[in-house]
């Protein structure tokens, strides 16, 4: 499993992005893969050939009416794991022995 984490910025759109980003969380949300939004982007868990068209479908979704855009991906790709965007968090929290505010 591959754990991706992804921004997609519209370009000279002003200082306001929340409306692309709901249109790219819509797409998430849809695609039924695991997903955590966060305050710089959104984490995603999936197959990685599944992860690179579900962020390449959000991309061509902001460029809908967009002059330009950028996209930026993080990727873990582990062999033989998955849940992982559980079980990182959960690893920390137990070596600090407490619940973590995610």
């Amino acid at each position: 499993m591959t754990v991706a984490e992804f921004s997609v910025t519209p370009i000279g759109k002003g200082a306001s992005v929340g409306t692309y980003v709901a249109r790219c969380l819509e797409i998430v949300d849809r695609s039924g893969m695991p997903y955590r939004l966060n305050a710089m982007g959104t984490v995603v868990e999936g197959e990685f050939e599944d992860l690179l068209k579900l962020i390449g479908r959000c991309h061509t979704a902001v460029a809908e009416d967009c002059e330009r855009v950028s996209t930026i991906v993080k990727i873990d790709d582990r062999k033989g794991v998955s849940g992982q965007l559980e079980a990182k968090v959960k690893a920390v929290e137990k070596r600090l022995g407490r619940k973590l505010r995610t």
